[in-house]
């Protein structure tokens, strides 16, 4: 029985069928959006003129189905832990919020305004850094499950940091995004800000936090994690890929016209990536975290809030902007890398 159980831990985990292959739906997604955008032409128009202040409605229910299951997770109840072990969620809260955001601006100022001048002009370079600028503001909230359980981190842990994050990301977001904007000389209506982390992110959570204790008074922890849970999965990741057909159908003559933009707005979000998870894994390891802290630490502060970072770039700058480019290209990117540095934490695993 005991070298059962032994078998049974050792066991090689393994990423769930469609999280595992996202990266292959995001092409297919991205590919089947351009080719609808090519030959709908004027056509696709009529679904992206459907808007209420700044917000493109199909657009936004589709990414408000992929923001609720993720703030159906979220257990306000285990903040009250973190005292007894707080130094991972110190790390975790000052990489991602006095490091990482100004990291990124840096990378996006020094590549689209300075090493791509030959290939993109001051004016939608600042649009390009601004997309990754709201990209990097926002810390990841749910994939981060998914490297946590890849690398042996710990559950309950890596559920406080979320936790935590999300709600810094209610307060901190709009100061930060706004700061930085200002610097790159991009005009920012606040109240479409203000308004879009309401809409994708206080509703959201208080919709999951209603729905997390109405299901589990009725039915039960174990039911609401194991049944519930599992089965919005698969919402999540549809909703996801529909957006991003309909995204790159609104783009895909842009894209079709000038397909190394994809190259180029990838280069400095993956360097991001690396710069974040090396800084934070070996500030972990400095402050002498266990490998089950450290580690979904470094992961929160390598990906990114994508589902709220493309909302927030389409209600600024709207559905066709380079902004909402870069961060549908941050989606694009982040599966890959990130599952190079989950190979990466195991590797090194102390």
């Amino acid at each position: 029985m005991l070298l059962y159980f032994h078998c049974m831990n050792t066991q090689k985990r393994k990423i769930g069928f469609f999280e595992k292959y996202l990266t292959i739906w995001v092409a297919l997604g991205i590919l089947g959006g351009i080719i609808i955008g090519h030959f709908a032409g004027d056509s696709i128009r009529v679904i992206s003129s459907l808007e209420i202040a700044k917000v493109n409605i199909p657009v936004a229910i589709l990414i408000w189905l992929m923001i609720y299951p993720m703030m159906l997770q979220v257990d306000f109840s285990s903040i009250k832990k973190i005292g007894k072990r707080p130094r991972g969620v110190v790390l975790t809260l000052v990489v991602n919020w006095l490091i990482k955001p100004f990291t990124m601006a840096f990378f996006a100022w020094l590549f689209f305004s300075q090493l791509y001048q030959a290939w993109i002009d001051p004016e939608m370079a600042g649009e390009y850094i601004a997309g990754a600028i709201i990209l990097g503001a926002a810390p990841c909230t749910a994939m981060v499950f998914v490297w946590s359980y890849l690398t042996n981190g710990d559950p309950n842990y890596t559920l406080v940091q979320v936790s935590i994050n999300d709600l810094i990301i209610l307060v901190a977001f709009v100061p930060i995004v706004g700061l930085l904007l200002g610097i790159t000389d991009v005009s920012i209506p606040y109240d479409t800000l203000v308004a879009s982390v309401l809409i994708f992110v206080v509703v959201p959570l208080v919709a999951g936090v209603l729905t997390q204790k109405i299901l589990i008074k009725s039915h039960g922890k174990e039911w609401f994690k194991n049944v519930f849970l599992p089965k919005l999965k698969p919402v999540s990741i549809v909703a996801l890929l529909v957006t991003l057909v309909l995204l790159f159908a609104f783009q895909g003559q842009n894209i079709l016209n000038n397909p190394l933009i994809i190259l180029l707005a990838a280069v400095p979000l993956v360097i991001q990536t690396y710069f974040i998870f090396f800084i934070t894994w070996f500030a972990g390891k400095k402050m002498k975290l266990t490998h089950p802290v450290c580690s979904p630490a470094a992961m929160i502060g390598a990906s990114n809030f994508f589902e709220l970072a493309v909302a927030v770039a389409i209600s600024l700058f709207g559905l066709q902007s380079p902004a909402a480019l870069v961060t549908v290209v941050g989606v694009l990117v982040e599966v890959p890398v990130m599952l190079s540095l989950v190979a990466l934490a195991n590797k090194w695993k102390y």
